[in-house]
């Protein structure tokens, strides 16, 4: 999967959601990378925090090469929930990336253990509650607004972190690509002289939006097989 999302990026990803009218399931602003350039593409591999490493370690024993382990915490900025033991045994079994609804510590260690590891940022305290553990620790995780399954996929760059439906990712990552392929070559053109309000044909949509005010100008790249927005 990673391979896959390569030459991609969570932007393209989320524009070719809305172009395939999937809802758009995007992390809370603020989820970035650990170390600079780290980018995760797999299958989630989800797990809700309740203060123990245990359950982290009880849900590598389930996962599969290649998955994304997604730690709900809640959000939390009170505490960090995963650290430089957790993530290397994450790396040992295979795992290709830790996405975290909440805050990380070891950071010096993360780095040099170079999994890419996706949070609010840092704290050094760790955990000092004890929660009840809920039924779903091991079937779901909340992260922000979305619930996460193993029947998702795990998407993150620079600019973030995404969730997609297994069953939708070749649609949608097609559709990534040909909105890509356009935008570059929008961009190949406006880099010799040729603006982007000449390649839209601006002009034409200012004239048919006053003549029709419902005329949006997403509506119009489609009409003309432009891309800027979705």
């Amino acid at each position: 999967m990673l391979k896959d999302f390569a030459d991609l990026s969570t932007p393209l990803v989320a524009d070719a959601c809305v172009r395939t009218g999937l809802p758009l399931r995007v992390a809370p602003p603020g989820i970035g990378s650990v170390a600079t350039g780290h980018r995760i593409a797999g299958p989630a591999l989800p797990v809700r925090h309740y203060g123990s490493v245990d359950v982290f370690l009880e849900a590598l024993d389930a996962g599969r090469p290649g998955d994304v382990l997604v730690i709900d915490n809640g959000g939390r900025t009170d505490e960090a929930c995963v650290g430089d033991l957790a993530v290397l045994e994450a790396a040992q079994a295979g795992l290709t990336g830790v996405a975290v609804w909440g805050l990380h510590r070891d950071t010096p260690e993360l780095a040099e253990i170079g999994l890419p590891v996706f949070s609010y940022g840092s704290l050094p305290a760790g955990p000092v509650r004890l929660d009840e553990r809920e039924p779903e620790a091991l079937a779901s995780a909340r992260f922000g607004a979305h619930l996460v399954t193993a029947g998702d996929l795990v998407f993150g760059d620079a600019d973030g972190v995404l969730f997609l439906a297994a069953e939708r990712v070749e649609e949608v990552l097609d559709a990534a690509r040909r909105i890509r392929d356009v935008e570059r070559e929008q961009a190949r053109r406006i880099r010799t002289s040729d603006s982007l309000r000449r390649q839209t044909a601006f002009g034409d949509y200012l004239v048919l939006r006053e003549a029709d005010p419902s005329y949006t100008f997403r509506r119009h790249l489609r009409r003309i097989g432009g891309a800027i927005e979705e």
